[in-house]
C-alpha cells in the first residue's frame, strides 16, 4: 500500500507503482466514428454549448466549471430540474441517468444535446455509474459519453472491470473518477481508491465526494491532497457527525467540512474538472437549501480571492 502524503505537502500524488503503458489506439475511421463526430461538433458549435461553457466575467464561481449534480434535483423531472438549475446561477451539469438514461441511439443523443442548449446547460460530467467485467455494457457507456461531449464518467468500477477501463480510457480520451460512497461501499477509504490508482491509467482518477469521506471519518482535504492532479471529480457536500447516531447530510457549511479549506486547495492547483455541489436531504422542496449552499461557496470564494 503506498504511504499517504498529508494535507500540505506536495500536490502531486504519491503512488507506489508506476503506470502501466498502454497500447495506443490507432484505427480507421468508421461510420459510428462518423457519427460520434457529427453529433459532438453540432454539440459544440452549431448548438452554441462552446459558448455555454465559456466563462464569463461577472461569473462569480471562476475560475471553477461550478456546477451540481442533477441528484440533488431527482424529485424534478428534467425540464425542471435543468430550470432550477438556471435559476440558480449554474451553467454546469453532473448529470445521473434518472434525468438522461444512457442510450447509443444518435437521433436520441441529437435529442438530449438540443435540451441542453435550449435550457443553457452543459453537461460535463455523468454518474455516478457502475463498471463490471461486461466489456459491450462499459463500452456502451463510453460511447454515449463520447457522443454527448462528457468529459468524465464518475464510476463505481468492479475490481475485474479496471483493466479493460485502462484501455477504454485511452481510447475514448474520457476519464474515470472513482466515487467513494461511503461506509461499508467498495470504495470508502482514500486508501481503497489510491490502491487503484498506483497501478492504472493516468486517466483513472477520483471523485472527491467531501460528505462520504466525512461519513466514512476520513478527512476530504487529505483526499484532494493524496490524489492531486487525479481528481477528475467533485461532489461538494457536508456531513455533520452526530454523537450515537447516523451522520447527517447539512447544508454546505452547517457541517463539518472544511469549506474554505477545499476550495482554497482547489483554487491553488487550478482545479479545472466539474466542482458539482450536491445535497440529499430535502427531496421534495431543496431549492432554498442549494441556494444557502451556493452562498457559501461564494463567499468562500471571494475571501480566497482577496486574501
Amino acid at each position: 500500500m503506498p504511504q499517504l502524503p498529508r494535507p500540505g505537502n506536495s500536490t502531486e500524488p504519491r503512488f507506489a507503482s508506476p503506470l502501466r503503458p498502454l497500447a495506443t489506439y490507432s484505427k480507421p475511421l468508421t461510420r459510428r466514428d462518423a457519427l460520434y463526430r457529427g453529433v459532438t461538433a453540432c454539440a459544440l458549435a452549431s448548438t452554441g454549448l462552446s459558448e455555454i461553457c465559456s466563462a464569463t466575467s461577472d461569473d462569480p464561481y471562476q475560475p471553477f466549471q461550478m456546477g451540481i449534480q442533477s441528484y440533488s434535483l431527482r424529485g424534478y423531472g428534467l425540464d425542471d430540474a435543468l430550470k432550477h438549475t438556471r435559476a440558480l446561477g449554474l451553467r454546469f451539469w453532473e448529470s445521473y441517468r434518472g434525468h438522461f438514461p444512457v442510450t447509443t441511439a444518435p437521433e436520441e443523443w441529437k435529442q438530449y444535446q438540443k435540451t441542453l442548449k435550449q435550457a443553457g446547460i452543459r453537461m460535463v460530467a455523468f454518474g455516478v455509474e457502475p463498471f463490471t467485467e461486461n466489456k459491450d455494457e462499459n463500452r456502451r457507456r463510453f460511447e454515449f459519453a463520447k457522443a454527448m461531449g462528457i468529459e468524465t464518467l464518475s464510476a463505481d468500477p468492479t475490481p475485474e472491470s479496471l483493466d479493460h477501463l485502462d484501455r477504454l480510457v485511452e481510447e475514448y480520451g474520457i476519464s474515470i473518477a472513482i466515487h467513494n460512497h461511503g461506509p461499508g461501499a467498495r470504495y470508502d477509504s482514500i486508501e481503497d481508491t489510491s490502491r487503484v490508482l498506483a497501478n492504472h491509467h493516468e486517466k483513472i482518477g477520483a471523485c472527491v465526494d467531501t460528505g462520504h469521506y466525512l461519513r466514512s471519518r476520513e478527512d476530504p482535504l487529505k483526499a484532494l491532497h493524496t490524489f492531486g492532479k487525479r481528481v477528475f471529480g467533485v461532489h461538494l457536500k457536508d456531513v455533520r457527525q452526530r454523537k450515537g447516531k447516523e451522520s447527517q447530510f447539512t447544508i454546505l457549511g452547517e457541517g463539518d467540512l472544511d469549506v474554505d479549506g477545499c476550495l482554497r486547495y482547489l483554487y491553488d492547483v487550478k482545479y479545472a474538472h466539474c466542482l458539482a455541489l450536491e445535497y440529499e436531504e430535502n427531496e421534495e422542496n431543496p431549492i432554498a437549501d442549494l441556494q444557502q449552499s451556493l452562498t457559501v461557496v461564494r463567499n468562500s470564494l471571494q475571501k480566497i480571492k482577496t486574501a
